[in-house]
């Protein structure tokens, strides 16, 4: 444990990034995985689903999550798994 008031601070402040990331990255893990389960159950829902899982993929990259290719390559996976 750091001794220096500034590395307490940071200590407290990265545990603080990191459990928000992780949760939006979970987030955006879960809706893929409720779409692709949807998907193959035939659900009616799909359009809606579908739709909150490329918020969730692009709202992860706009926060830094992930990359801009991996935001792109799982959109266009996204995008052909919809349409097929």
């Amino acid at each position: 444990m750091p001794i220096i008031k500034s590395a307490i601070e940071r200590v407290r402040v990265n545990e603080k990034a990191a459990a928000r990331n992780s949760s939006q990255m979970s987030a955006m893990r879960t809706a893929i995985k409720k779409f692709d389960k949807a998907k193959l159950a035939g659900a009616d829902n799909l359009e809606e689903l579908y739709k909150n899982a490329v918020s969730a993929i692009d709202r992860a990259h706009s926060k830094g999550l992930i990359k801009a290719n991996k935001a792109a390559r799982d959109k266009s996976r996204l995008a052909a798994r919809y349409a097929k």
